[in-house]
Formats: C-alpha cells, sequence, structure tokens
C-alpha cells in the first residue's frame, strides 16, 4: 500500500477483490490479447495470410504482460493501443505483424469495456441475489409482527415487519430484471473498422462481403456473444455505456431506499442494523449505536446516483463517428459505479442477514397509536349496540383531540379508551372496548401477501440463480 499518493477508496476501503479484478489493468490487457488471438484466428480461417503458427504464438502469451516496458513504448509513442502491439509483439516475434491487422483501437478497447460491463453486471447480479435471499428468510420470519405503518413519517394503518420488507425486495427484484436485461442485450462492438465501415476489412479479403460478415462472427462467438452491435460509428453508441450505469443506479437507489428506512427505525429503536461488540459508535459518546453501515450505503448510492449523469452527457456529446473526449471520463464512470454498487451489496448482504429487530418496542409503539386505529372498529361495534352512528363519530372526533393533547402537550399515555369507557354514550366498559386493541386484527392480509410474494416473486428468482447463493457473502473492510 502506497501511503504517500492518493488512493480511490473505492479500492482501498470498499470494493470486494472480485470487482477489483474485472477492472484491473490484468484483465483489462489480457482481454485485449484475447481478442487479437480471436481476431488472429478468424482471419486465418477464412484464408488471409495468417498461420497456425502466429495464433499458437499469441496464445502462449495472453497473461505475460511486461508493464514497464508498456509505459516505455506508450512514453515514446503516446498511444495506449499500440503500446501494448509493440509490447506483445516483442513476446511473438513470428506474430508481430499480424497483430491488430486491419483493426482500429476501439477494436480491443470498445470490445473489451463491453465484456468487462458483462462480468461486473453478472457478479452485481449474484451478490444482489444474496442480499434477496437475506431479505427473504428476514420477512418468512417477521411476516406477521405487526408494526406501525407510516405516511409521511406519521402513524398510519399497521402493517407487518415482514412486509416492509417485501417492499425492499419488491424494489429489489425490479433491479434484477432491470440488469438480466442488460446482460442479455449486451453486444459486442465486432470487427467495424476506423469508421464502423469495415472498409480495411473488405480490402483484406478483396471485396468478399461474405467473408468479412463471417469474420466479426467468428470473433464475437470466441468471446462469448452471439450478437455485436448492427452499426456503428468508430465506438459502439456510448448510450450502452449509460444504460448499464443507469442500471447499477437503480440498484443504489433500491439499497439507498432500505437503508434510509433502517436508519429511521434505528432511531425508533424497533430495528438495527448489526452491531459487533467491540464496535464503537462515537468517539465522544460512549453510548452511541450509529446505523454507519446504512449511512455508508447511502454514501455510496448517491456517489452512484450522481455518477449516472456522466455516460448521459457524454453519450449525448459524441461528435459523428467519435470523438475522444469519452475516453477519460469513461475510465473513471463505469469503473467507479461497478465499484461502488459492489461495495453497496456487500454492505446491504452484511445488514440483511444480520438485523435486529426489538418485538417489545415495536409493540409498544404499536399500542400507543393502536387506540387511535381502533376507533372505527370501536364506532361499527357501538353502532351494533343501537348507538347513533353520527353522533358517536363525533365524540370520537372530540375524544381522539383529547387524548392526543394528552400525549403531546402533556407527555401522558394514550387515554382515548379511558375516555371513552367513562362516556356513557358509547355504553362499553373497558374492558369491551381493549377488546379491540388486539394489533393481528388491523394488518389486513400481511402475513398472507408476504407469503404468496415469497413463493410467487422470490423463490423463482432464488431457484433460477442459486449457484450465487453457493458462495458467501463478502467480508466488510471496515
Amino acid at each position: 500500500m502506497s501511503t504517500d499518493r492518493y488512493e480511490s477508496p473505492l479500492s482501498s476501503r470498499y470494493a470486494s477483490g472480485e470487482m477489483q479484478y474485472i477492472f484491473s489493468p490484468d484483465k483489462k490487457f489480457s482481454t485485449w490479447r484475447r481478442l487479437w488471438v480471436a481476431l488472429a484466428r478468424a482471419e486465418m480461417e477464412l484464408g488471409l495470410p495468417v498461420t497456425q503458427e502466429q495464433v499458437e504464438e499469441l496464445e502462449a502469451h495472453i497473461t505475460d504482460i511486461d508493464y514497464e516496458r508498456a509505459a516505455q513504448w506508450e512514453k515514446k509513442l503516446r498511444h495506449d493501443v499500440m503500446a501494448h502491439v509493440h509490447t506483445y509483439g516483442e513476446l511473438c516475434p513470428k506474430a508481430m505483424p499480424i497483430i491488430h491487422l486491419g483493426a482500429t483501437s476501439c477494436y480491443v478497447g470498445d470490445n473489451t469495456d463491453v465484456i468487462l460491463m458483462r462480468e461486473g453486471l453478472e457478479l452485481v447480479r449474484d451478490k444482489a441475489v444474496r442480499v434477496l435471499a437475506h431479505l427473504a428468510d428476514f420477512a418468512g420470519k417477521y411476516k406477521t409482527l405487526p408494526t406501525l405503518g407510516f405516511t409521511h413519517f406519521q402513524a398510519a394503518q399497521l402493517v407487518t415487519v415482514g412486509k416492509r420488507a417485501a417492499l425492499w425486495m419488491n424494489e429489489l427484484l425490479m433491479d434484477l430484471e432491470e440488469i438480466d436485461h442488460r446482460v442479455s442485450t449486451l453486444a459486442l462492438r465486432g470487427v467495424k473498422g476506423t469508421t464502423g465501415t469495415q472498409a480495411s476489412f473488405l480490402e483484406l479479403f478483396e471485396g468478399d462481403h461474405e467473408k468479412v460478415r463471417l469474420l466479426e462472427e467468428k470473433v464475437a462467438r470466441e468471446m462469448g456473444f452471439t450478437a455485436v452491435v448492427p452499426v456503428s460509428g468508430q465506438t459502439y453508441s456510448r448510450k450502452m455505456d449509460y444504460n448499464v450505469v443507469s442500471t447499477l443506479a437503480g440498484v443504489a437507489q433500491s439499497a439507498s431506499k432500505f437503508a434510509t428506512d433502517l436508519r429511521l427505525l434505528c432511531h425508533l429503536k424497533e430495528v438495527e442494523e448489526p452491531f459487533e461488540a467491540s464496535q464503537i459508535g462515537s468517539s465522544a459518546m460512549p453510548y452511541k449505536r450509529n446505523p454507519m453501515r446504512c449511512e455508508r450505503i447511502c454514501a455510496l448510492a448517491r456517489y452512484v446516483m450522481v455518477d449516472a449523469g456522466n455516460p448521459a452527457v457524454t453519450a449525448a456529446t459524441q461528435w459523428f463517428e467519435r470523438t475522444l473526449d469519452d475516453s477519460a471520463n469513461k475510465r473513471l464512470s463505469v469503473p467507479e459505479a461497478f465499484l461502488a454498487v459492489d461495495a453497496i451489496l456487500n454492505i446491504w448482504a452484511n445488514v440483511a442477514a444480520g438485523l435486529v429487530v426489538h418485538p417489545k418496542v415495536i409493540e409498544k409503539h404499536v399500542m400507543e397509536e393502536l387506540p387511535f386505529m381502533a376507533s372505527e372498529n370501536i364506532l361499527m361495534d357501538a353502532v351494533k349496540r343501537g348507538g347513533d352512528r353520527q353522533a358517536l363519530h363525533e365524540r370520537i372526533r372530540v375524544l381522539s383531540q383529547e387524548a392526543g393533547c394528552n400525549v403531546k402537550e402533556l407527555g401522558l399515555a394514550n387515554n382515548l379508551i379511558e375516555l371513552m369507557a367513562a362516556d356513557p354514550a358509547f355504553g362499553m366498559t373497558k374492558e369491551e372496548l381493549s377488546a379491540h386493541l388486539d394489533p393481528t386484527a388491523y394488518i389486513g392480509r400481511c402475513g398472507e401477501q408476504v407469503e404468496e410474494f415469497l413463493s410467487r416473486e422470490v423463490a423463482p428468482v432464488l431457484k433460477k440463480y442459486a449457484g450465487a447463493l453457493d458462495h458467501g457473502d463478502t467480508e466488510l473492510k471496515v
């Protein structure tokens, strides 16, 4: 670790080694070499003067990359692709004359970017599935535990702890659907030449359009793609980057919603994120249990959501067949979006797997509000006993305001039931009124909704990506 220069905290503190490898120099430049091998092999198979010996020589040196030598070449040539062509060629002297034959820089650059984005999305998908599995366990466990529902962060009708978790999962399922779409539709840039016309390859194949088409098909197949972009300039449309980063921003949105809810629940002391035995919540206040992991999710999510604007502007400002003001921005905005979302999902999985629920606090908060929520049922009961619905409604309104005043202005307990019991208009004892204070009578179909949601929506996804569950969650660095 270097301590005398800046290092991105996404690498040093947050992102996993798996995601960092996908966007590492080793992965990038070995993929460049795989693309050069694929091109040479396809050109050989289609009759160009490329030999099997040259292809095998290239294959033998895919991973032994001399970065110092490449840096020397780039300093001299001021061109990263040609620097690596020469570095590769020094290892493969027999193949040197045919490396990069007919290609432009974007053949290796853009195709590699697509390959890395697809692999990054697949890793994001696996980690999102693990989060989904943890939340599913949590929702199933607490599917019938009544809790206050909130609209405008004001007490509303009761829901359950598990039903609220289903809301988090539903958004994550939307993200997974979007990720699936991106993974399945990402197309390779292919073999297009300098301005996308394939003129150089048409010249190499002496005007044989079919061989040019087959060349692109062979390269794509060797790199694991069934589709290439139908038309391009020198680059694939930068809207592809925007679509991918927007998908990542969608995951960030869902994670931030979850983490924000948890931070509020932590304040209420109802549900908390994991807190380790030796963890320090505050350097000054030893009693603090700050929701630092959820706060970190929100912080990183904010970065990703704002970062989605980078490829949007880049896509909008490309000139004709290409301009190079995309390159420096892409080097930052796309990989770092992946690293940040990777970190978010690592933290989210950690939190979801260790959520701490405090049922007694939840029950206390429910019972403080339940007399108000039960008033409609009490009204119906009193009418059945011979009361006047309109007169009783007015009495409940007046008594509710009195009880609310006792709570808000005097700091007393909610005494609406006692006030109703003392009012002859209701003709009901405190015990009869209190019979309406069973929280489970006010949760509607929460339990059934959670069961149906888990079985119909979540289970098929977990089954489809069961392989992702075979790997444990990534350990948090900090």
